[in-house]
């Protein structure tokens, strides 16, 4: 009878192996997170979330010594390496004997991003910086591509409320056939909540109506490094006429813009001729042009010269809105009403994320057979839930409210029911229902020891005058928005 191997040795050899390699990561981690923090001191805020909070730990090699750190992108790494190589390779000796050296590099998984290829617009050479035109390859002309603009983010698909609308209104008018009143346009706009959707939209509407236009899209990241290049191949010359020969300029992430004087120097200039030309531009960041960190002062004058329009952190009304408009590419799958409600209401930082929570859950339903539910939701979405949770307190809402209405906090709790302080206290009843998870007991107690039973006549009396006092609805609009930033 053949005699069957004895694997199990070599099976347990195994899993300790790897089993004291998650050890060593964990070790590692918990590291970084040592060395971090001490960053964070010594750099500042700012400085540490642009280039030192996206680091991510690689291989160690025990061999050389050497610890592996990627970055996002090449530029990041460069910029990392030409500033902080020292410091993080002393600080993980210190922490380390056995780490020599770090090697700081990209991330062999990014994937190379198709709207920055900087090459010529109508076919030419290819081996300079490859700055490409975004375009509809309109009548067949070979030297345009439609790589670039992401056929998805148009006005169509863009969900419109009172926090984005004057945006969305400027890039409207950016892209119609008219010459706009305004350029350049500058959209302001914290993470996730659309400015990139924007800069897209304008630029399918204008190929709309200028089949042949030509149109440069791309990161202000990726136009340093690709200047960087240019500079150093020294074919400057040929990067300048490319870059000043497009109908449109959108340029994302402006925030991104530091370092070198001459890559500014070289997109005020472009600013200058494309604008002399007639040309449109459009730019967008994640905070005021004022507030961008290392630009100099002749490029925020043009930066700021034309319309810097807002986008605010969605409303709930907002939320609820963009979610129902996803729910027809999920047909026919069901997601009941209180599930958009209770993610309209939990998910709050921003839409990516809130689009990202409902498209996970969708998922997960159509993968394992599960009907959509709340319960469902609760349990696949700690990690966004947990992210968004900010607990909003009832004496917050009082004070909040008794602000806005210019009333004395000790309204919420008088006795006092005169119309000027009733209402107002009915509106904070209902936001503490609304946003909060206390009973209408637990409510009423906090308004001077109030029956449970007026908390409910409140909420009840609140809702109703909501849908025919269009100056009520707008006093809560305004509550909430101040309640949930």
């Amino acid at each position: 009878m053949a005699r069957i191997p004895d694997t199990t040795g070599a099976a347990r050899k195994s899993a300790k192996r790897d089993n004291e390699d998650d050890m060593e990561r964990v070790a590692l981690a918990a590291d970084w997170d040592d060395i971090s923090a001490g960053l964070r001191k010594d750099l500042g805020h700012q400085l540490h979330s642009q280039w030192i909070k996206p680091v991510q730990l690689g291989d160690f090699d025990a061999d050389t010594g050497t610890l592996a750190l990627y970055l996002p992108s090449e530029f990041a790494a460069e910029w990392v390496r030409k500033h902080f190589a020292d410091r993080l390779s002393l600080a993980w000796k210190i922490m380390r004997s056995e780490i020599k050296k770090v090697a700081i590099e990209v991330h062999p998984s990014r994937k190379r991003m198709a709207d920055i290829a900087l090459g010529d617009s109508r076919g030419g050479s290819s081996d300079g910086p490859d700055l490409r035109v975004v375009s509809d390859g309109g009548f067949g002309d070979p030297g345009f591509s439609s790589v670039g603009l992401d056929a998805s983010l148009t006005f169509a698909a863009f969900v419109t409320g009172d926090a984005n609308v004057l945006a969305r209104n400027a890039a409207q008018r950016m892209a119609a056939t008219d010459k706009p009143q305004f350029s350049p346009l500058y959209i302001k706009a914290a993470t996730g909540q659309g400015k990139t959707h924007l800069l897209h939209a304008i630029g399918h509407q204008f190929l709309g109506q200028h089949p042949r236009a030509r149109i440069f899209y791309c990161s202000a990241e990726r136009f340093m490094v690709e200047f960087v290049q240019a500079l150093k191949q020294n074919r400057m010359i040929e990067f300048k006429t490319r870059l000043r020969g497009f109908d449109l300029l959108l340029v994302d992430d402006l925030q991104f813009i530091i370092g070198k004087a001459s890559a500014q120097e070289e997109l005020l200039y472009t600013i200058d001729h494309l604008l002399s030309e007639g040309k449109r531009l459009v730019f967008a960041a994640d905070r005021a042009p004022q507030a961008l960190d290392s630009v100099e002062p002749r490029l925020l004058s043009r930066l700021s010269m034309g319309l810097v329009a807002d986008i605010q952190p969605a409303d709930l009304e907002l939320r609820r809105a963009i979610l129902e408009s996803k729910l027809t590419r999920f047909a026919p799958l069901s997601v009941p009403d209180d599930v958009i409600d209770f993610l309209a209401r939990t998910i709050t930082r921003n839409v990516r994320e809130l689009v990202g929570g409902l498209n996970k859950l969708i998922a997960y339903a159509q993968l394992t057979g599960q009907p959509v539910s709340l319960q469902l939701a609760e349990e696949q979405l700690t990690d966004i839930l947990s992210a968004n949770r900010r607990r909003i307190t009832i004496d917050e809402i009082q004070r909040t409210v008794c602000q806005f209405y210019r009333l004395d906090r000790s309204e919420m709790s008088s006795k006092r029911r005169t119309r000027a302080v009733v209402r107002p206290r009915q509106v904070a009843m209902y936001l503490s229902k609304v946003l909060t998870p206390r009973s209408y007991p637990e409510i009423g107690r906090k308004f001077g020891g109030r029956d449970h039973s007026t908390v409910i006549h409140a909420v009840k009396l609140i809702e109703d005058l909501r849908t025919r006092d269009a100056d009520m609805d707008g006093d809560v609009r305004s509550l909430l928005r101040q309640l949930e930033s």
